[in-house]
């Protein structure tokens, strides 16, 4: 049975992601912070494409969280292999740097870039010894040109570019790949607060992209048919930044 874990799995590009690794025949370890209404849709989503799927609650930003709930399920579960992660948690808490209190620079720091460490230092162990892995994280194109009054989310994204990179040449020879994507303006409820019909006139396709437009990058990234490609970052913006 092959298993992807998908960090932040119970809304937006998570469950979007979700749904089309159901399709490629994955059962689903979806992770959430909080919300297990939205969990559970993700869940009922995922079955009604034949597969099935299992919540596991955790804050990616708590290390003991992450060992006891993530580590406990791969302790209890020898026998099976995550083939995937998909390291897509994180939040945005927009201000300038002037008025950016330590507790969001430190948190939205801490959702993105300390939850891929987290969890991705308990799942690439088991890949290296199968010699099979893959790993997709979700960055943003603020991490890649940086965005005003984002400086926290601009570092946290920057960052985890600068760990794709480099975990991408420590674990190839082992035939586990690590890759990026890096939307920009996507429909989801992390930019429900975002003005749409101000901002679509500044990206060249002149309107925002579809989570499900993501989730066909970070699937194609996760399949073998992506054997030869890491250490890359996708850009997935309508044309917006390259």
């Amino acid at each position: 049975m092959k298993y992807a874990l998908v960090t932040g799995g119970s809304r937006g590009i998570g469950r979007a992601v979700c749904v089309r690794l159901a399709e490629e025949g994955y059962t689903l370890l979806i992770n959430y912070k909080s919300n297990e209404t939205e969990a559970q849709k993700t869940l009922e989503l995922v079955r009604q494409k034949g597969t099935d799927g299992v919540l596991l609650k955790f804050d990616v930003a708590d290390k003991k969280q992450v060992d006891e709930v993530l580590g406990g399920w791969i302790d209890s579960n020898k026998d099976k292999t995550i083939e995937v992660l998909v390291n897509n948690a994180g939040i945005r808490q927009d201000v300038l740097l002037m008025w950016m209190t330590e507790e969001q620079w430190k948190s939205v720091l801490g959702s993105s870039l300390d939850g891929f460490y987290h969890v991705t230092r308990l799942v690439i162990n088991g890949m290296l010894v199968k010699r099979y892995g893959r790993v997709v994280n979700v960055v943003s194109l603020s991490g890649l040109k940086g965005m005003p009054g984002q400086t926290n989310y601009s570092a946290a994204k920057a960052g985890m570019i600068g760990a794709t990179k480099a975990l991408a040449q420590e674990v190839a020879r082992r035939g586990v790949t690590v890759n990026a994507v890096a939307p920009g303006f996507i429909k989801t409820d992390m930019t429900q607060d975002l003005k749409e019909a101000d901002l679509k006139s500044l990206i060249p396709m002149q309107r925002f992209g579809e989570a499900e437009e993501v989730a066909d990058a970070v699937v194609f990234l996760a399949s073998k048919r992506a054997s030869y490609i890491t250490g890359e970052v996708i850009n997935i913006n309508g044309g917006l930044y390259s």
